[in-house]
């Protein structure tokens, strides 16, 4: 059996597992630590980055655009790429938004301070000055996707692609800790709403992290 070697709340392996679900497949998971990866983990892939897709061979894809692409061209039934190529560089676009974007504004400083230095041996307390001013950065990025929203029937267009998979991937993992006012913004809710619902999504809403059980409305689908 294929496996994925994850964490919980990253993001990039959690848009790996909603593209996986999306595709009806089932890998097995094998937790790490990205703080302190295993042996395992390093011997698959130095850097220690997550994710890292093993197949059932055991020879590794590792990096959340080769895995990506990797599950593009050996599972292209449910394509998670769809339309022209105009419509390709648009999803794309849109999930480089929220892998670089977002993250860097929003959400490595919420992971690491509320989650990863809580975890880390001898880490500092968290930083109440990054926290706050990733949940400022955090409302224009849900306008701009409510822009999307209110333009498309998905963010990329007509269809789901990947740039919704990536935008619901980090917004889950900040919505597991309880830190997005929904009411603030109803487009987005809507949106985040529709896409919670697929039965692709069920496989993050099972998610607990040891010592850190999520927010109380994480796993409802009416909110």
């Amino acid at each position: 059996m294929s496996k994925l070697y994850q964490f919980t709340l990253d993001p990039y392996c959690r848009r790996v597992r909603l593209a996986l679900a999306e595709k009806g497949l089932t890998p097995q998971l094998a937790d790490e630590r990205p703080w302190a990866p295993s042996q395992q983990l390093l011997d698959l892939n130095p850097s220690g980055l997550l994710p890292v897709w093993a197949d059932e061979t055991g020879q590794a894809i590792c990096g959340i655009e080769a895995v990506g692409e990797f599950l593009e061209e050996r599972h292209p039934e449910k394509s998670l790429l769809p339309g022209n190529a105009w419509a390709r560089a648009e999803a794309r676009r849109i999930v480089a938004w929220f892998d670089v974007k977002f993250y860097t504004e929003v959400t490595e400083p919420l992971l690491t301070e509320k989650v990863v230095k809580r975890f880390m041996p001898g880490s500092a307390a968290p930083d109440m000055a990054r926290v706050r001013l990733a949940l400022q950065n955090l409302k224009p990025h849900l306008d701009y996707l409510a822009l999307l929203a209110e333009e498309r029937s998905w963010l990329a267009g007509d269809e789901l692609s990947l740039a919704d998979l990536a935008a619901a991937a980090h917004l889950s993992a900040i919505d597991y800790l309880g830190d997005i006012n929904w009411r603030e913004n109803q487009v987005a809710r809507s949106w985040y709403e529709r896409i919670k619902s697929r039965p692709a999504f069920r496989v993050l809403l099972s998610d607990t992290v040891a010592a850190m059980p999520p927010a109380p409305h994480y796993a409802e689908l009416d909110f």
